[in-house]
This record gives C-alpha cells, structure tokens and sequence, in this order.
C-alpha cells in the first residue's frame, strides 16, 4: 500500500481516540520495535471484528505496548472481558499504567509469561483469540488455543506475510519458517474456515466450523 493510499483511508474510517493516540506516541518514544505497534488502520478493524462477533472472552498472545489489546475491548459489550498475555515484563507497567484510562480496564487482565504456559491456566471457552506473540511458536500456540476456542468462534494471525517473506524461497530465518509452517498448517485444517487479508503485514482470520461443518 503506498503512502497516499494509506493517508486517504485514513482520512474515511473513523479517528484513532485520543487515548489511543497518546499511547501510539508513547510507545514510538519509549519502547524499542515501536513499528510493532498495530497502528490507526489495524487498531479500527480490531475493533470491528469485535463490533461484528460479539465476544464473551477474548485472549490476546502478544500485548506489545497495549495498542491491541485497548482496540479490541473498545469494541465489547458490557459482559465481555479480554486476557492478554507479554512475555516481557519490563513492559508491565506502561502496559497497565495504559489500560488504567479505558473505561474497559477492570475486565482488561493482564498476565506476564510465556504463553505457552499461561493459556492452559485461562480455561476454555474463548469467542475471539489474537494472536501476535513469537513468530516461531505461533503453530504451537495454534495447537493450544484451537481446541479452546468456542465452536462458532474467531482466531486472528498477525504478521502472517512477513515482510513477504513467505514468498522468498532464500528466507530461512527462525520467524519466517514459524510463518510459514502455521499458515500450511492452517491451510489443511478443515476443521476451520480461513481467510488472509492483505492488511499491514497480513492477518489470517480464522473461523471454528460448528461439529456438524467440521466432518
């Protein structure tokens, strides 16, 4: 997408929230990778999806600076609540000093640790499930949540193209093969429907079949 293309969408959604906003600038003063940050356009459509599916309970692999996490608990109802899970806990703090301003905040829960440990403390029942944690695990995290997830329900994969990457037979990196071996991996389950997007980096959304679809 070039840069004008991207100015002009911008300008016909809807406006990145103050609160938003500020974090947006925190993160690109205070944090290193602050490109990591999803951003006006990705934050919108996390929001949307939330709008559009309506979630009991949400869990985010890979809080990042909170940008994300905010996205998608602005657009729950009243009953819903959302777990999100960093590894890095040096940013704990600006994480939840950033919560603490949505209206959100006291079904916003944070939890510092390796994913792969935590998810299967949260229990089951997951409506909505983002993830954008480690590339090299994301098949491993896949294998975790799937079972988790409500019949009915949602999985988002970010950075799904990687850089394009996924189409350079040269790039044999750690993050790109992870990329890689979660969307074949994706690709043959049919137990889900799935979708990429060319968003940013790519999303992949996935959808859980009913049992009834899922034979």
């Amino acid at each position: 997408m070039t840069e004008e293309l991207e100015h002009y969408i911008l300008r016909h959604i809807d406006p990145e929230p103050d609160n938003l906003a500020r974090l947006n600038r925190d993160t690109h003063v205070n944090c290193l990778y602050a490109n990591m940050c999803s951003g006006h356009l990705q934050g919108r459509l996390l929001k949307m999806f939330t709008r559009m599916i309506k979630p009991r309970r949400v869990l985010e692999l890979g809080t990042f600076t909170g940008y994300s996490a905010l996205c998608l608990a602005e657009g729950m109802d009243d009953t819903a609540e959302l777990h999100s899970v960093e590894i890095n806990d040096e940013l704990q703090d600006f994480i939840e000093s950033h919560f603490a301003e949505s209206p959100m905040s006291d079904r916003m829960h944070l939890h510092v640790g390796d994913a792969q440990e935590i998810i299967p403390t949260l229990g089951d029942g997951w409506d909505l499930v983002f993830i954008d944690a480690n590339k090299r695990n994301y098949i491993e995290y896949y294998k975790l949540i799937a079972p988790r997830v409500n019949p009915g329900g949602f999985i988002i994969a970010d950075n799904t193209l990687w850089y394009g990457k996924v189409t350079d037979s040269s790039a044999h990196d750690a993050q790109t093969e992870g990329i890689l071996r979660f969307n074949d991996y994706v690709a043959a389950d049919d137990s889900v429907e799935k979708v990429m997007i060319p968003l940013r980096d790519g999303l992949t959304v996935i959808y859980k079949k009913p049992q009834t679809l899922a034979k």
